[in-house]
């Protein structure tokens, strides 16, 4: 078993009764729990330069999104995104998408970033239906409506320039920008990718790592 699928078994494990499996509308109630959510600890080398906005609400719906006052699990898919500069691995924030200032929202007591478990609907909407729970690079489409959310809505949401020239502050051609999904190289407009179940999608800046993710978990 790889690395990469023992970590998304234990953050399946620690946050399927509570940040995925604590709808107001939940495909099932066994197994549920109010107990704080848990996941495991990401590497401490690992840097995070671009954090989560402070105004996740109003990113969601500038990418065109609605947000609820908790998860919604009618339409319920993980994709996984990988960013890579010069073979470093950057992490992807935990609570993209997610008010981590609202009460009804719970946090990690692990030492890990973690939020969601919205056991009770918070009193205003404070979760968009595409959104991180952890620093694992999940990208959690939980959704009332069976549609795929695409990178681009990912991307307004975390306030990071994307597109087929750019990452953030890296462009073409000073410095190396390539896209890869499932393994294969992507030359098209990175905004439309569509985050279907167990995709997995890389960003490369400059020098690649050794190994190019092909699988999500």
């Amino acid at each position: 078993m790889s690395a990469r699928a023992f970590m998304f078994i234990l953050v399946s494990v620690a946050l399927s009764v509570a940040a995925c499996g604590s709808s107001s509308k939940p495909k099932s109630t066994s197994g549920q729990s109010n107990a704080p959510i848990t996941a495991p600890k990401p590497s401490s080398k690992d840097p995070a330069p671009w954090p989560a906005p402070s105004d996740p609400m109003a990113r969601a719906r500038a990418a065109g999104l609605v947000p609820e006052p908790a998860e919604q699990l009618k339409y319920h898919v993980h994709a996984h995104l990988d960013v890579f500069i010069d073979g470093k691995h950057i992490i992807v924030p935990a609570g993209i998408g997610i008010d981590i200032t609202n009460p009804g929202v719970h946090h990690s007591t692990s030492g890990m970033p973690a939020y969601g478990g919205i056991t009770v609907p918070c009193d205003q909407p404070c979760i968009s239906p595409l959104h991180t729970h952890d620093v694992t690079g999940i990208l959690h489409t939980e959704s009332s409506t069976h549609k795929d959310n695409t990178l681009g809505q990912f991307f307004t949401e975390w306030a990071v320039r994307l597109d087929a020239n750019c990452f953030a502050t890296y462009c073409k051609p000073a410095k190396p920008v390539a896209i890869y999904v499932d393994g294969n190289p992507f030359t098209g407009d990175p905004r439309t990718i569509p985050l279907s179940d167990r995709k997995e999608i890389a960003i490369i800046i400059g020098t690649p790592p050794a190994q190019i993710p092909n699988t999500a978990f």
